[in-house]
């Protein structure tokens, strides 16, 4: 939570005392997910995973929240209102981490927030917006970094051609290297199911989109 210039950071370290020479900053929206979860799902060997409080001590979004209500709960959670956030967490990795080298993942909410980050903010190096909603960042294509869209075929909260329009107006107006992916048959929030609900069809999928997060963080970082 953010108070002044502090903030509420938990901090997943993978191997305690190793020499960085790179950070990964993760948003998420999905309360269901910690850092320790996914750091162990995609082996970040190398990488110290944060997970900052970008809601500020506000209620995350619930997936059984009611959808119908999303618009009401985004009024005081914007997702292109955390620069100053992330002005904190920068300036805490690069002088309590010797952080050199700092990405952004982001799922959902948190992929809003990373493709604003990549508009925005020239201290980061890369970002992966996996299903963030597109609808919210219309006209915004000018990134300042690479950036790795990930989204599933059959996302209910984010229409295909949605996605089509997104590719079609980066290809134009972007300027850095960048990626859209869409996996076959998935829904939203494939990407960090857990184990015990994933189905054999999806599994290969999901696995696929974890490997190319991963082929992207260390291509840029």
């Amino acid at each position: 939570m953010t108070q002044g210039n502090e903030m509420e950071i938990e901090i997943f370290q993978m191997k305690k005392r190793w020499p960085m020479k790179r950070d990964l900053a993760h948003v998420t929206l999905e309360t269901g997910l910690s850092m320790g979860a996914l750091g162990t799902k995609c082996k970040l060997n190398t990488s110290r995973p944060i997970c900052p409080d970008f809601f500020v001590g506000q209620k995350p979004w619930e997936p059984s929240d009611d959808w119908s209500t999303f618009n009401d709960w985004l009024k005081t959670r914007d997702a292109s209102k955390v620069d100053r956030e992330a002005d904190v967490v920068l300036k805490y990795l690069k002088e309590q981490c010797n952080a050199k080298k700092i990405g952004v993942i982001g799922f959902c909410w948190g992929g809003m927030a990373v493709h604003h980050l990549m508009l925005k903010n020239p201290e980061l190096k890369t970002g992966v917006a996996i299903y963030g909603v597109i609808k919210y960042f219309e006209d915004r294509y000018s990134l300042l970094h690479p950036t790795f869209f990930i989204f599933g075929e059959n996302d209910d909260y984010i229409p295909l051609e949605q996605v089509t329009l997104l590719e079609q107006k980066l290809k134009q107006h972007c300027k850095v290297d960048y990626r859209v992916k869409i996996y076959p048959g998935q829904t939203h929030g494939f990407v960090h199911r857990k184990r015990e609900d994933m189905n054999p069809q999806d599994k290969p999928y999901i696995e696929e989109a974890r490997k190319d997060m991963l082929n992207w963080l260390n291509k840029y970082l």
